[in-house]
């Protein structure tokens, strides 16, 4: 490929990222235009930067290796009313339950989830990845071989992470990864 000006760069990194509708890998880009991965990045950068300060109505978005254009998330309510979107129904404690301890302790089985809530989960589960917020990702090498689960692109996109390692600290979350739980169950925080 020839030789781009800066301006032709970034207009075909924003061409291939609106015709994807999808996150796009940073190396995708890279060979696309066959380009350095400083130079990419550094034009991704500089997209999501113009977006964010001139206030437009599109954000570009980092998750981990991969980008993504998207609505502001200020219109939201005009892009549901001009495609008559209802919002997207809240998700149940139970399965904000399911989904936190998914995001913490991944990759995990449905009898880790049952076992930390102490009731059945396979419902909020299914739910959880009817709404692709939750993904199998194997099996565990045990008797029975129980599917494992992890979180999806769509977790984070939805939760405003750019990766897991954005997830808050929990309270009461020993060196060993398990919670501390006082005598009525309440998660003890930490000292």
């Amino acid at each position: 490929m020839e030789h781009l000006e800066m301006k032709e760069i970034e207009a075909a990194v924003e061409s291939i990222l609106f015709a994807s509708g999808e996150p796009v890998a940073a190396e995708r880009i890279c060979t696309a235009l066959e380009l350095d991965r400083n130079t990419v990045e550094l034009v991704l950068q500089k997209l999501a930067d113009y977006y964010s300060y001139e206030r437009r109505g599109i954000r570009l978005i980092r998750m981990d290796d991969q980008w993504q254009l998207c609505s502001a998330p200020e219109y939201g309510a005009y892009i549901r009313k001009a495609f008559e979107i209802r919002k997207p129904a809240k998700l149940s404690q139970p399965a904000l339950e399911v989904l936190t301890i998914i995001a913490y302790y991944q990759p995990t089985t449905r009898a880790y989830v049952d076992q930390i809530r102490g009731v059945d989960s396979s419902y909020t589960m299914g739910l959880l990845q009817d709404r692709h917020l939750i993904e199998e990702c194997g099996r565990l090498q045990v008797p029975g071989r129980p599917r494992l689960y992890r979180t999806t692109q769509t977790f984070l996109r939805s939760f405003h992470l750019d990766s897991l390692d954005d997830l808050p600290e929990l309270p009461g979350l020993e060196a060993d990864g398990q919670l501390r739980l006082g005598e009525d169950g309440a998660v003890l925080e930490e000292e």
